[in-house]
């Protein structure tokens, strides 16, 4: 289990009267408890080495005192929804993909956990009612920088963020996960407006780099009990990597997907490629030579990274058109 890595927790000042505080401390009871004037004194201090410290992690519980909610990012995809938001209900993430944009984010390898959970609910009521787009839900993504599903046997974010959205009708939210973890989902009632969305990959992509992660294979049964639940799921194909022979791989990968899994159950798909912020990934450069993902000729543009115009076009064209064999082409969301 994840829990038995975090030797050490650090408790912010103020943060043992919250609730989730008690909850994460009574599910980690043998780790050593010490006590920061800020998380940040941890969490943000210089000379810190990301991949190190991801060999012994440790946790920091703390209070998000602004910046609860924001504006959806121009590398994720918004699904058509015109009010498009994310929170950080965690920063870091238990795995430790080689392509993954958070360690160039974050000077820490070690895992932030805001437990002040009832202000991110008012924040979220309170963008539901300034919403730019009134006839519209406002659509609220609230895993895209961590996994908080591998995670709810020791922070329950993922179940208390679904009971709260099932009785706000104009909200949505994503789920977004690698994990095979769906025990704490299976006494919860599936709700349409929440959306479990796991990101796959062949299987010679993830054991080379997703480090840490179940495997695909696990993730399918994953989705295939959420499915016979009754929940909306969405595939994320993304980020593609054009590893060698990566037509014939993802295309073989589609298709055992789609022989495990009923495509008309399927909520939607994303299909996209890997970029990056340009900067997040100069960092990890810097730290990640032994991952040769990272060493593509890449462009850049509007301070992104990504594979050159063509080839990305090419790569997006050529899988669309594989997946539309199982799915129709509106229920496939591209980044290009």
């Amino acid at each position: 289990m994840w829990h038995k890595r975090f030797s050490h927790i650090y408790l912010e000042d103020g943060v043992e009267r919250y609730p989730l505080t008690r909850t994460i401390l009574g599910r980690l009871s043998k780790a050593k408890v010490v006590t920061v004037r800020n998380y940040k004194d941890i969490f943000a201090r210089s000379g810190q080495n990301f991949q190190i410290q991801k060999r012994s992690p440790k946790l920091i519980l703390a209070r998000k005192k602004n910046n609860l909610i924001y504006e959806g990012s121009m590398v994720s995809q918004d699904f058509g929804y015109r009010n498009f938001y994310y929170n950080s209900l965690l920063l870091n993430c238990v795995y430790n993909c080689d392509y993954c944009y958070l360690q160039g984010m974050y000077p820490s390898g070690n895992m932030v956990v805001f437990v002040n959970e009832e202000d991110f609910y008012q924040a979220t009521l309170k963008a539901i009612e300034f919403r730019p787009f009134q006839e519209e839900p406002l659509y609220l993504c609230i895993s895209y920088d961590t996994d908080l599903l591998a995670y709810e046997t020791v922070v329950p974010y993922a179940t208390r963020f679904i009971e709260f959205t099932r009785s706000q009708e104009d909200l949505v939210i994503e789920l977004r996960t690698k994990s095979a973890n769906w025990r704490p989902l299976e006494d919860v009632i599936p709700n349409e407006r929440c959306i479990l969305a796991w990101t796959l990959s062949p299987p010679m992509v993830a054991k080379a780099y997703e480090q840490l992660t179940p495997s695909p294979e696990q993730r399918i049964q994953a989705i295939k009990h959420c499915i016979d639940r009754g929940w909306p799921v969405r595939l994320c194909f993304d980020p593609v990597l054009r590893i060698k022979d990566w037509e014939k791989v993802y295309v073989k990968f589609f298709k055992e997907v789609f022989k495990l899994l009923p495509a008309e159950k399927i909520r939607d798909v994303s299909l996209g490629v890997f970029r990056m912020n340009a900067d997040y990934y100069k960092r990890i450069k810097k730290q990640r030579t032994d991952s040769d993902i990272l060493f593509y000729p890449f462009e850049s543009s509007q301070s992104l990274i990504s594979y050159p115009v063509d080839e990305r076009l090419h790569m997006i064209e050529t899988l669309k058109a594989a997946l539309v064999k199982f799915l129709p082409a509106e229920k496939i969301a591209t980044w290009t």
